[in-house]
Parts: C-alpha cells; structure tokens; sequence
C-alpha cells in the first residue's frame, strides 16, 4: 500500500505530496500531542466519491481538539470542504482520508503551549485493512499483554496521536506470534477493543458490545448498531470478559479502516462454526453496500461535492 497522492491540503492550500514536509524538532513528533481521524470515501452509483459519515468524524475531530485545549482554526464547514476538495483535487472516488492536526516546531518541552497549530487533511488509496481473505474467513485474534488505557490516564474520547503507541506494542506483539490482531482488556480485565477498531460478539442471536467508558466510541460502531436496530437484531452495550469471546456463536470487529471483519478465533480457541457466521454476514453486506450508496436508508450517511 502506498499513501501518495498528487497534493495534500496543508493549513488551508494544497501543496504538492512532496512539499508536504514538517520540522524535525516539530513538538508532537517529539511528545505525541495531536489529534487525527479516519475516515473512508466511496464511489457511488453515479461515479462520484460520497465519503461515509463525514459529519461525526469531523465533530469527533473538533472535540478531540477541545479536549487538548486548543482552538482550530477552521471551522465544520472548513473542514468539510477540505475533505471534499482533497479527493477532487487527486482524482479519488474511492480513498482514505486522514485529517489531523499537530504542533509545530517552536518550543520544546511538555509545557510549551506557543507552537502554531498545524492542520493537514491527507488522502490515500487503501484496500482491507485487515485483508481481503480476512473480511471473507474472519480474522485471528490474540488477547494482548498490554493493557488498554485506563480512562483517568488518557481521554478515551479523543482520538490522539500518542495513544496509539499502545495500540502499536499490542499489534507488534499479535503479529509476531502468528496472530492477525489484538483483542485489548481494559485496567479491570473487561474487553476494551482491538488496536483499532471496537468489537462485538453474538450469543444466541443478542450482539453485544462494550459500553463506551474504556473504549474509543466509534462511528462505525454507531453504524453497526443503527443496522442492527434497523434489521430487529438485538444489541447490548455491556461490560463482559475475553471468555465472552470464547463462547461466541459469531464476533466481529468494526472500524473506518478495518470496516466489518469476522473474528474466527481469539487465543487459538474457535469462534462459532470457525468462518464468518450468518448475523456478521448480514451487517457486514449491508454496511458494505451502504456506504457505496445501496442501502436507501441510510443514504443521509454520505456526503458529496
């Protein structure tokens, strides 16, 4: 996979890939102190790009950016079009879209706070996160050594740069020992999520999920739950352990990136029937063609220019 593209939208203009550069001494590569979000675009049936669920994500972005204390200096609106432009201007129909937002070069040390506010929305062609045969046969999970982040230490809320060295370790460690993903437990040993996506299991036909306190709240988490409600499947947001996994008829995880990909087994123990169960089918097909522009009611879900 490769994440060039023609040009980047870099505090307001676009500059071409190459001149999209940052100061080695820029404060969030040094402490991590920045917010991004994912977020997908697709083409639809008419050929244009409709990038899914746009409106969250940039509303999670902003908030992300409150919760560090900083003011962006772009409004909804801003942003928005940014996004949008940033896929006309390379030719995309189909992409990932990465705004985020860093401190620059300036002051150092963790209490400079005069560094100047970079904003960047990036864009790239990217396939299944998870791959292709994961997204059909369902993916391997290991339960991770490294702990979620206990929500006192950490604003689970925002999505920040420098959380994700947690989830990094967590991978690192999965995929060394033959796994495809992690499955992280929070401080109290509850499932929290993957290193990148929320997580769901199915029990007799109930889909359940953690609840939203030691967990990112996902947008497509929010996704998966309105076609559950949509389609009469039942969803619990509760609190529950790895066996919950272990005992699973179905489970699936979900993200921007990751979409809807089947679990088969977590800690070499099977899941279900070992392949993609019939309830995560069915959310995975109709979440697949919505933000493709095929599912009617869910149409107010995209955006386009």
């Amino acid at each position: 996979m490769s994440v060039r593209s023609d040009f980047i939208w870099f505090d307001g203009d676009f500059v071409p890939y190459d001149d999209a550069t940052v100061h080695v001494l820029s404060h969030t590569l040094h402490y991590g102190l920045g917010v991004f979000e994912g977020i997908r675009a697709y083409e639809q049936p008419d050929g244009t790009a409709g990038i899914w669920r746009l409106e969250p994500h940039l509303k999670r972005f902003l908030d992300s950016l409150k919760m560090m204390r900083w003011e962006c200096g772009y409004t909804h609106d801003q942003l928005r079009d940014a996004c949008l432009s940033t896929l006309q201007r390379n030719g995309f129909t189909s992409a990932y879209l990465r705004p985020i937002a860093f401190l620059g070069h300036g002051e150092m040390g963790l209490g400079a706070r005069g560094n100047k506010l970079h904003t960047v929305v990036a864009s790239w062609k990217w396939g299944a996160y998870l791959g292709a045969e994961g997204m059909e046969r369902g993916v391997r999970l290991q339960t991770s050594s490294f702990t979620r982040h206990h929500p006192n230490a950490a604003l689970q809320r925002a999505k920040v740069v420098g959380h994700y060295v947690n989830s990094i370790l967590a991978r690192y460690e999965a995929n060394e020992n033959g796994f495809d993903e992690a499955l992280m437990l929070d401080g109290h040993g509850m499932v929290a999520e993957g290193t990148g996506e929320n997580v769901f299991v199915v029990h007799d036909g109930v889909v359940s999920t953690p609840m939203v306190t030691n967990i990112l709240p996902g947008i497509t988490r929010d996704s998966v739950m309105d076609i559950c409600k949509h389609e009469g499947i039942e969803v619990r947001e509760t609190t529950f352990g790895r066996d919950a996994f272990y005992t699973a008829d179905e489970a699936f995880m979900c993200g921007s990136a990751a979409e809807v990909t089947p679990v088969r087994e977590l800690d070499r123990r099977q899941i279900g029937s070992g392949s993609r169960g019939p309830i995560t089918e069915r959310i995975q097909s109709i979440y697949l063609d919505a933000v493709r522009g095929r599912v009617d009611w869910m149409k107010d879900d995209i955006t386009t220019a």
